[in-house]
């Protein structure tokens, strides 16, 4: 997918419900972010899946460039979130 086409695709799952999770910094949170986003940090995830709702809730993910996100990914997968969006870029919101 290009980054309109992520960008369209993270936009219709989050209006039909789905979680925006941004797994950056909170400084990098604070510096700018979707007004609907929910931050934990990667690194915290694991601890703090509860956060996102119920398993098994839809989510979109992202943070700088995709490193992260993909990282997130895995956990949220492990962790019983299996339907998991990778928007990669918060730049490609």
């Amino acid at each position: 997918m290009n980054p309109k086409e992520l960008s369209e695709k993270a936009r219709q799952l989050v209006a039909e419900g789905a979680v925006l999770l941004d797994v950056r910094t909170p400084e990098e949170f604070r510096q700018g972010h979707p007004e609907q986003a929910l931050n934990i940090p990667v690194h915290d995830l694991p601890h703090r899946l509860a956060e996102l709702g119920a398993p098994g809730t839809r989510v979109v993910v992202y943070c700088a460039a995709g490193g992260r996100s993909a990282m997130a990914v895995q956990v949220l997968r492990g962790g019983g979130y299996p339907d998991v969006f990778d928007l990669k870029s918060v730049s490609y919101w």
